[in-house]
């Protein structure tokens, strides 16, 4: 998309020169908008409202100079929308933006800025109206990615703008850009003095949130989100967004097993092992890509009940046939780096471990042990795990013998209650009573035992 731009945006700018459109200022733009220099500008030669129109010549310096003023922090308006990488830092005056290309480095983020200067005077009396920006963020991956940033009001002549700046790679392979959600901001002097007002997420396409698939227009303001942004220096609005590079490495990782000693020597995804048992793990990497990848890194991620045999880690490559031995334990701690790899290269990584259950860890029956190694490119990390079943036979003890039955009591002669009241019959009652709830309890223990 930003090609295509570009390219009808230069044969437009081509041909108004052609045309003679430049002939009062002395150069012209995108979208065929005149330009003028400082001199210009402040000489009242603008009499109309107009955004970033103002490129300062040679001359400039010395009139600004003699006339006791400032010149204008960007020296060519026509290059509004910048990019810097976000340090956490802002410089103010002495932040550097870089207004054509910058280099995006993987998982960096950096802040994309939109200028927006009426360049008419007067201020309050010359307010653009209706004014909106907007971003459009590339979805896609490539070697160099443009952000492109619009300004429009309705008011000004022309009425649109545009501008872009370019990521490039820095190592030669293919990246993305991330919109940061939330980082959306308008600073200015008025109302957005200080820390800036937050702008909508769907100022960007990639933050849409069902408007526009280049972005929605967005109101900007002085004063408020009115759209209304008035003529002069003092009330220059700035529009930024943060977007992070991102870089789209292919690579694939693979685990597999064995085990040590064992007759079978094919490597496999899943072995079936006991304790004390020594098993060997290989991790493989391979660059899938076109292109070269640095500072490829190596972790293995050893779950509970396999232990590490130290020294037995080796690095297997084009460079070392026969093997490399890592520092000791790092591959499975912090991971290790094994070193740049060109286009279709690989490496194997291999290591052993032995089958524990030192505290006794291991459940009853069959145990899976996931073993998972890791590779990651810059900022991109992919896994693959490998399997260790691990059968653990518990003994069963033995039931308890439940005790014998009581033998069963005679049974007891009654006597003939005697005739005395109600008393004697209630005491007879609870003593029933009491050997009913002593066969409860009974009854109880021996289903527990069981």
């Amino acid at each position: 998309m930003k090609s295509a731009i570009k390219s009808t945006l230069a044969v437009a700018a081509t041909a108004a020169a052609i045309a003679g459109l430049a002939a009062v200022p002395s150069m012209v733009s995108a979208y065929s908008r005149p330009l003028y220099s400082y001199q210009q500008a402040n000489e009242g030669a603008i009499d109309h409202i107009t955004f970033n129109s103002i490129k300062v010549v040679d001359t400039d310096a010395a009139w600004a100079k003699k006339n006791g003023l400032e010149m204008p922090l960007l020296t060519n308006e026509t290059n509004f929308v910048g990019a810097r990488e976000d340090t956490g830092k802002n410089e103010g005056a002495k932040n550097i933006w870089e207004g054509t290309s910058i280099p995006a480095e993987d998982g960096k983020t950096y802040i994309v800025r939109l200028y927006v200067h009426n360049n008419a005077s007067d201020g309050d009396k010359n307010t653009a109206l209706d004014t909106k920006v907007r971003f459009y963020v590339p979805y896609g991956s490539a070697t160099s990615v443009a952000v492109n940033g619009w300004l429009t009001s309705s008011n000004a002549t022309p009425q649109e703008y545009f501008d872009d700046v370019t990521f490039t790679s820095t190592n030669g392979s293919p990246f993305h850009l991330e919109y940061v959600s939330g980082s959306a901001l308008l600073e200015n002097g008025g109302f957005a003095k200080g820390n800036g007002v937050q702008l909508a997420d769907s100022i960007t396409n990639q933050g849409n949130n069902g408007g526009s698939a280049d972005g929605e227009w967005t109101k900007i303001g002085y004063y408020g989100l009115d759209g209304k942004v008035p003529g002069c220096y003092k009330y220059i609005n700035y529009v930024s967004i943060r977007v992070k590079a991102v870089y789209d490495y292919d690579f694939t990782v693979e685990k597999k097993v064995r085990i040590v000693g064992d007759t079978d020597k094919t490597w496999k995804e899943s072995v079936d092992a006991k304790v004390g048992d020594k098993v060997e793990f290989q991790i493989q990497y391979k660059n899938t890509s076109n292109y070269t990848q640095e500072g490829v890194a190596i972790k293995d991620v050893l779950p509970a009940n396999l232990r590490y045999v130290d020294g037995t880690a080796k690095l297997y490559n084009v460079l070392y046939p026969n093997g490399a031995t890592f520092t000791e334990g790092t591959l499975v701690t912090t991971g290790v780096k094994i070193g740049s790899y060109t286009a279709g290269s690989n490496a194997f990584i291999r290591f052993t471990a032995e089958v524990v259950d030192d505290d006794d860890s291991l459940k009853c029956g069959t145990n899976t042990l996931y073993n998972w190694g890791q590779a990651g490119v810059g900022n991109t990390v992919i896994q693959d795990d490998a399997q260790v079943k691990v059968a653990k036979v518990c003994e069963t003890p033995d039931e308890p013998t439940p005790p014998e039955d009581p033998e069963e009591p005679e049974t007891p002669v009654v006597p003939e209650l005697p005739t005395t009241g109600p008393t004697a019959i209630a005491g007879g009652i609870i003593a029933t009573g009491s050997i009913a709830t002593a066969a409860g309890y009974y009854i109880a223990s021996r289903r527990q035992l069981r």
